[in-house]
């Protein structure tokens, strides 16, 4: 558990890009039914990871403290184990508090199942499988979203935990291709330039999509000279992760539950970096990882990122709410933070993670509810 800790950590941390510089946002128009939404449909989040050796009286504390300062959901990440869940969720619940279902999705790292089918992995187009060539960390062990073997595997596990009684949704990460740009900050110390799309970073070139996409397109992209720029290439892999989501949405509806996911900040840079277009999703509510201090972006990034967000989600039911990491920010910061997503379209925040929130940080939260109730 440990170690699925510090994955998380690390893959927050480092896996992510300074791309695009920030446009005003005065510029974008965002419908009124998206804007600076009522403090009581104004929802406050936090990420979390079960803890096998914490009991349940010091969950049942950890969860009253949430709630008695401001935070009414908790997307608790239990390695997608339904019987895990099945015990937390009416601790959580008892207290006032929804209840998610948090899972990684195409990265599976260390899945006992998967890795029994070596096939089920990833190709880069160097023709490394990621079963073990790995891009980046070890734990970067990715599937490919395209063959139905591994399909059918991570929409398992979407049904089990949509099973679990009294959860809100089952949330995605991680439901994306492998990052095909770092933050530049991070570049030297993998000792990378990474001014195009390397071959080494760049997936899924396994028999099953290229067959699939050559009967289609009568083309192989192991034959192109910069696949980069084939825009059918591009969305063939973008179309693989949303036939994915659009069927763990179906799973979820069945099972009266809906469905969420974290990802990258807005969908053209989450389409540039990790081949991410959440605004063409079924998903019942997106919580964009606005990480301001990732991208050497102020805080007032937040704002842009989120009515990005909105704007291109306009037309559909899909709520944003925005994901803010907490370690770098002081209370101040996080209640601007807040009133700055608020003000710019989003439906609530989230805060990664949990173990993170300090007084300060809960003063804030409760400081920002309490200056917009009644609104």
């Amino acid at each position: 558990m440990k170690t699925l800790q510090l994955m998380l950590f690390f893959s927050v941390m480092g896996l992510v890009s300074c791309t695009e510089a920030t446009r005003s946002t005065d510029s974008m128009e965002v419908s009124a039914r998206h804007t600076d939404a009522p403090e009581k449909d104004f929802k406050y989040w936090t990420w979390i990871t079960a803890n096998p050796d914490k009991s349940e009286e010091d969950y049942t504390q950890e969860f009253k403290k949430y709630k008695e300062n401001g935070i009414d959901a908790v997307l608790i990440n239990t390695e997608a184990d339904p019987e895990t869940l099945a015990k937390l969720v009416p601790l959580a619940t008892d207290e006032g508090l929804e209840v998610h279902a948090w899972m990684f999705t195409m990265n599976r790292p260390g899945d006992s199942i998967a890795l029994q089918h070596p096939e089920w992995y990833a190709v880069s187009r160097e023709g490394k499988s990621n079963y073990d060539t790995r891009p980046y960390v070890d734990y970067y062990q990715w599937l490919c979203p395209t063959r139905k073997e591994s399909q059918e595997h991570v929409l398992s596990l979407v049904e089990g935990l949509a099973q679990v009684e009294g959860i809100e949704s089952v949330h995605l990460d991680y439901i994306r291709f492998s990052d095909i740009f770092l933050p530049i900050g991070l570049l030297p110390k993998y000792d990378l330039v990474q001014d195009v799309e390397l071959p080494e970073f760049d997936f899924c070139y396994c028999d099953v999509c290229v067959e699939e996409f050559e009967a289609i397109h009568h083309k192989n992209p192991r034959d192109f000279e910069n696949p980069a720029i084939d825009m059918e290439w591009k969305n063939f892999r973008l179309n693989k992760i949303k036939v994915v989501v659009d069927q763990a949405h179906e799973i979820a509806h069945e099972n009266g539950k809906n469905l969420t996911a974290a990802v990258f900040p807005y969908p053209e840079m989450a389409d540039h970096m990790v081949r991410q277009r959440w605004d063409k999703w079924k998903v019942d509510a997106v919580l964009p990882m606005i990480y301001h201090s990732f991208y050497e972006e102020d805080i007032d990034w937040i704002g842009y990122a989120t009515r990005q967000g909105i704007a291109d989600l306009e037309g559909r039911d899909t709520e944003l709410h925005t994901g803010i990491y907490l370690p770098p920010m002081s209370g101040e910061d996080l209640k601007a933070a807040i009133d700055i997503a608020r003000k710019n379209g989003a439906r609530g925040v989230s805060f990664f993670d949990g173990g993170a929130l300090t007084e300060d940080h809960f003063k804030a939260i409760r400081d920002s509810k309490a200056s917009n109730d009644g609104r």
